[in-house]
C-alpha cells in the first residue's frame, strides 16, 4: 500500500501529525516501538486509578486555541498541580512562595521575604550556570534545601555543570500561591491521557513494536517524519547525545500516601527524585492507591535532553545532515518541550507539509 508520509513514534507529536494529516486526506502509517501509542503520555487504569506510566503529566497553556483544540478528544477537570518538598522528613510549599519563605526563615509579609533574600543572595555579575543562578536569585540556604539534591539526582551531574535556563523555568513567587503553573488552562484529561490517542489515531495504521531503523529503506521515498533519537538514526556517527533516563517503580497500596499528587525529594541520601501519587490527579476517593517512585536509572526511559553546550554542539552537527528526514519532537528536536508547545510545533508543521 502507498503512503504520503510515515510518522515514527506514536506520542504526541506524531499523534497530532497523523490526525492532522489524516483528515487532510493524507494516507499515514505510524510506526511505534514501544507496546502501546501515547508515548511518556501514556496512563493505564488500575481499578478506578489512571496511572500515568512514565511520570506525572499536567497539561498547562496560555493558548486558548491549544486548549481548544486539545479539548476535542478529551474533556479536562480542574486539577492544578501542588508540589511540596521533602527534606530530610521536613515538608516544605513548592514552588517557593510566601509559605515557603515563612517555613524556612519565619517571615510573613512580602517586604521581609524580599528583605531576606536581598541580605542571603550571593552578588554574582551574570551568572553562568544553574548553581550560580540559583544562589543568585535565592542564596545559600534554600538552594541546600530544596535545589542542590534534586537537581543533582535529576540530572546525575553538580549544578555548577548545568545551564541556567533549566532552573529558570521554576518560578518564586512573593505570595502565597503554590500552583505550579501560572498558565490560564491547566487540568488532566478525565479517564487518562490514553484516551486522547485513542481518538487521534482512530482509523490510522499504527503498527506496534516495530523497530523502524531496522530497514532504513522504507524511508527512501516517502516523507517521513521521526520523532525518535536524532543519533540513534544516524548510527551515532558523530557520538551519543546525553539524555537523562529515569526508571518509574509503580507500588499498589490501601488507603493514601502522602496526601498529595507529588513530593519531591530534595536529599542526596534518598534515591528517588519524586513519589507521585496518582488518584489525586483526579480526585478520586477510593480504598486504594497507586503510588510512582521516580529516580535516575542508565536502564531508564531517556526522558530529558542534556542541552549542556557540548550537547548542543553535537546535535547541530546532526541536524545539519543534509537528509530528507524531518526530525521533530523532545528526542528529535532535542529539547524539552511542554505539551501545549509540542501541540502548537505539531500543528505548525502540518501547516507547512500541506
Amino acid at each position: 500500500m502507498n503512503y504520503d508520509y510515515i510518522i515514527i513514534g506514536a506520542g504526541l507529536f506524531g499523534a497530532i501529525t497523523a490526525r492532522e494529516l489524516s483528515n487532510n486526506g493524507k494516507k499515514v502509517l505510524v510506526l511505534e516501538k514501544r507496546n502501546h501509542i501515547g508515548g511518556n503520555c501514556y496512563t493505564q487504569r488500575y481499578g478506578n486509578i489512571n496511572i500515568h506510566q512514565y511520570g506525572p503529566h499536567i497539561f498547562h497553556t496560555n493558548n486558548k486555541h491549544i486548549f481548544n483544540y486539545i479539548n476535542q478528544f478529551a474533556e479536562f477537570n480542574h486539577y492544578k498541580h501542588h508540589i511540596k518538598v521533602n527534606h530530610e522528613n521536613n515538608i516544605y510549599s513548592f514552588p517557593i512562595n510566601m509559605l515557603t519563605f515563612h517555613q524556612i526563615w519565619g517571615v510573613t509579609t512580602p517586604e521581609q521575604a524580599k528583605q531576606k533574600i536581598n541580605e542571603v543572595c550571593l552578588k554574582i555579575d551574570n551568572p553562568q550556570n544553574l548553581e550560580e543562578y540559583a544562589l543568585y536569585q535565592v542564596g545559600q540556604e534554600i538552594y541546600d534545601l530544596l535545589i542542590y539534591g534534586y537537581t543533582k539526582k535529576q540530572w546525575g551531574r553538580e549544578p555548577s555543570e548545568l545551564p541556567a535556563n533549566i532552573i529558570k523555568r521554576i518560578p518564586i513567587r512573593f505570595t502565597y500561591n503554590d500552583n505550579a503553573y501560572n498558565d490560564i488552562y491547566q487540568g488532566i484529561p478525565i479517564g487518562g491521557y490514553t484516551s486522547i490517542f485513542d481518538k487521534l489515531l482512530d482509523g490510522i495504521e499504527v503498527k506496534l513494536e516495530t523497530d523502524a531503523l531496522s530497514d532504513k529503506s522504507i524511508f527512501n521515498n516517502i516523507t517521513t517524519i521521526y520523532t525518535g533519537k536524532i543519533d540513534e538514526f544516524y548510527d551515532y556517527i558523530y557520538g551519543k547525545l546525553e539524555y537523562r533516563a529515569m526508571d518509574f517503580r509503580h507500588s499498589y497500596q490501601t488507603g493514601d500516601f502522602q496526601g498529595v499528587a507529588q513530593m519531591n525529594y530534595t536529599s542526596e541520601h534518598v534515591a528517588h527524585t519524586r513519589i507521585v501519587e496518582h488518584k489525586y490527579f483526579e480526585f478520586k476517593e477510593c480504598p486504594e492507591t497507586v503510588i510512582t517512585h521516580e529516580m535516575p536509572s542508565p536502564k531508564g526511559i531517556d526522558c530529558y535532553p542534556i542541552n549542556t553546550k557540548k550537547n548542543n554542539e553535537l546535535y547541530e552537527k546532526y541536524k545539519n545532515i543534509n537528509s530528507n528526514i524531518i526530525f521533530c519532537g523532545r528526542l528529535g528536536g532535542y529539547k524539552y518541550k511542554n505539551m501545549d508547545e509540542t501541540i502548537a510545533d505539531a500543528l505548525k508543521l502540518v501547516k507547512i507539509l500541506l
